[in-house]
């Protein structure tokens, strides 16, 4: 009886009783919202956090204005939140600019004080303006946010008088923790770059230590989880593919920080020109290992050995004038038998080698993979004529203007008591660009919850004063460690510095905290109903259309890869190929928010990712073909490399026009023993995920579904 628990016992069986209750399971995409991240806690801006806004508060109790020094620590607050960027030149960016925004929306907020329908008018406006602004970048976002807060700030809040304190004093608070970001500046120079550099060589050694194993048979089917296999267990060559998209998330991460950095630079640096070329030759060794997986043979220990030395004389910054390690020995690829992938490895290694420890590269011959950053008036032009014509971007200030519209209605007209913090939930609810709109709704409320009660402790136990300080000194340290924990617990941490700088300004005391909390809920009310659940747009995912545009430029890929002359074409392939992968790291970002929202939008996005899946191992495929035709296998027909390309372009036109995933073999023929076997694997399975039903009865469907839009 031991042996079997009671759910295996018949209902009608002799003695059985009652069957326990299951008890209810929260959500996936809860439980996914509350679960903490495993990122690490950022102690040095931990560190910051609390010296930049303890000292403005102690300044203005010092000098008896405490409202003074909880307007600057505001401020402070603010630019600890931007404090994200490793590069000390985006620092600036990330925490000037918009901090430059919020001194002009705290300006206007101040200026519509208590006016009523004018309060209204102007951060409804602001609203539209804000939300428009978000869709072009992470600083015009965060501008857009700091505008927003900061206007619903001083047109909630009685600010000192003349009108140029307030966003002077908000301003010097940001601008304070910017200086203590940029203290070790001098010292450390390039070190961010470098370490993004050394990141990804560490990452393309994690990624050939795992290539070759387990390597599926043709025909094995994806599972409901885009790995290969029925079991939808995490096997090797799941990992192969996480590993994967490591070293994307690397190379987008360090070309973005070296490549910003070189568009700023007045000529030549010799230490950035190294950084470019020692970034660059990583990416033959990226290029190979798709090819060593195909193999089905892993590598052996000393090729990521031998890269994870690179990786170290990267972040050491050792040049020629360094006697560089001995090189790991490796296995002869030109032995009889190497195969192709082997001498690809091998020879890409060898570049990267010789390019690390000795070479000093030719300013006038390293490319840019990813081309330089435009003119800023060139990109302003841009980025003026995509927010002005764009539908998304219009979309979103709409729906932000009248969720901002309908809560300052709410507190400046009607004859209730409510504060501004109704209009500051909805402004932090209300971001797509930062997650799903329904969740964060949800996490915002149990967070403020939390937060309310650690408020309620400090504000009834805490005298008013120098103490503030000593409990600013804590608190202020808790925001960046908990915001890359998740949101719920940045608003956890979040919610008690600013109730605590609001009563310096406000002295409502502990009576504030349940206005705050009936507030906050109000809040999230508003930011669901009129910004999400009114918005047809809420429930569909676009991961389908985003695929699809995926798809095409991989079809273009698989053209520019076997074109008649492609060692001409060489960089225009690299090109593409980064390019592809980065639209399709912006459709996995998508994914994971999707899939954070309730049903149906999470089980639709939960359908399309095998496919995203599929599609990525489309292009490597494309790219291991590549690699072993450079190294000598014999290169493809042009009529297989057409009915390829054909076939995938069919497939994103289907995409586009069907609202259904349904799986149908498709058939692709050619010579299996050729070099583009392993592609047509990889496009066939991609084709039975993707293809749309085109009339009744077909036949072959395993039921896969999904909306598409």
């Amino acid at each position: 009886m031991g042996e079997h628990s009671e759910s295996s016992v018949p209902s009608g069986a002799s003695g059985a009783g009652p069957p326990s209750p299951r008890r209810p399971a929260a959500p996936p995409w809860l439980l996914a919202g509350l679960r903490p991240s495993s990122a690490p806690v950022p102690w040095a801006a931990a560190a910051r956090a609390s010296v930049g806004m303890a000292t403005p508060l102690a300044v203005g109790i010092a000098a008896d204005r405490p409202a003074y020094g909880a307007l600057a620590s505001l401020g402070a607050l603010y630019g600890v939140i931007g404090d994200t960027a490793d590069a000390y030149r985006m620092r600036i960016f990330n925490i000037a600019v918009p901090q430059f925004f919020g001194a002009v929306g705290v300006t206007l907020g101040t200026l519509v004080f208590g006016r009523g329908w004018w309060a209204v008018g102007v951060l409804t406006l602001l609203a539209l303006v804000s939300g428009m602004i978000s869709s072009i970048g992470a600083v015009a976002s965060s501008s857009g946010l700091l505008l927003l807060l900061f206007a619903v700030l001083g047109a909630g809040l009685a600010m000192p008088e003349p009108w140029w304190v307030a966003p002077l004093l908000f301003t010097l608070g940001g601008l304070f923790v910017l200086l203590l970001s940029l203290l070790a500046w001098p010292l450390r120079g390039l070190e961010p770059e470098r370490a993004a550099v050394a990141g990804t060589y560490r990452a393309v050694a994690d990624l050939l230590a795992v290539a070759g194993r387990q390597q599926p048979a043709a025909g094995t089917p994806y599972n409901a989880r885009g790995a290969y296999g029925t079991s939808g267990t995490h096997g090797t060559h799941g990992t192969y593919d996480t590993r994967r998209q490591a070293v994307t998330d690397a190379l987008n991460h360090a070309y973005d920080l070296v490549l910003a950095r070189r568009a700023r630079e007045h000529g030549r640096s010799e230490p950035l020109v190294r950084l470019l070329a020692q970034l660059n030759v990583v990416i033959p060794l990226v290029e190979a290992a798709p090819a060593a997986h195909q193999r089905g043979r892993p590598l052996p220990d000393a090729v990521p050995a031998a890269v994870r030395e690179l990786a170290d004389a990267v972040a050491e910054g050792r040049t020629d004038r360094a006697r560089p390690a001995p090189e790991p020995a490796r296995p002869d690829p030109t032995r009889p038998g190497a195969t192709s992938a082997e001498r690809a490895v091998d020879a890409a290694l060898r570049h990267a080698t010789s390019v690390v420890h000795h070479a000093e590269p030719d300013p006038d011959n390293v490319d840019d993979r990813l081309g330089r950053p435009a003119a800023l008036r060139v990109r302003a032009r841009r980025a003026t004529r995509d927010v002005l014509l764009s539908g998304d971007s219009w979309r979103y200030g709409l729906r932000l203007a009248l969720c901002i519209g309908l809560s300052q209605a709410l507190v400046s007209l009607v004859p209730v008591p409510r504060s501004y913090w109704v209009a500051l939930t909805v402004t932090f609810i209300l971001k797509p660009d930062y997650g799903s709109v329904f969740s964060r709704a949800v996490l915002r409320a149990l967070g403020t919850v939390a937060g309310l009660v650690v408020a309620a402790v400090i504000l009834s136990h805490v005298a008013r004063g120098w103490w503030d300080v000593a409990v600013m000194l804590v608190i202020a340290g808790l925001v960046p460690a908990m915001t890359v924990k998740g949101y719920a617990f940045q608003t956890a941490a979040v919610t008690p510095v600013i109730l605590l700088l609001s009563d310096l300004l406000s002295h409502e005391g502990s009576g504030l905290l349940l206005t705050r909390f009936v507030d906050s809920m109000m809040g999230c009310a508003i930011a669901l109903v009129a910004g999400y659940l009114l918005w047809p747009e809420s429930w569909h995912t676009r991961i389908g259309d985003r695929l699809a545009d995926a798809v095409e430029e991989t079809a273009e890929y698989v053209r520019c890869a076997f074109a008649a002359a492609p060692d001409a074409d060489r960089a225009e392939r690299v090109r593409t190929r980064r390019r592809i992968y980065r639209d399709l790291s912006v459709v996995r970002t998508e994914f994971q928010r999707a899939l954070t929202e309730p049903p149906p939008t999470g089980t639709r996005a939960r359908a399309w990712w095998p496919l995203l899946v599929a599609v990525e191992r489309v292009v490597d495929a494309t790219t291991a073909a590549r690699v072993r035709v450079d190294h000598g296998a014999p290169p493809p027909a042009p009529a297989e490399t057409a009915a390829i390309e054909r076939q995938l372009r069919e497939m994103a036109t289907g995409m586009r026009s069907s609202d259904v995933l349904v799986e149908v073999r498709a058939e692709l023929g050619g010579d299996e023993k050729g070099v583009l076997a392993p592609l047509r694997h990889e496009v066939r399975a991609a084709r039975a995920i993707a293809s749309p039903q085109r009339r009744p009865g077909l036949t072959g469907t395993t039921g896969l579904t999904g909306r598409a839009r």
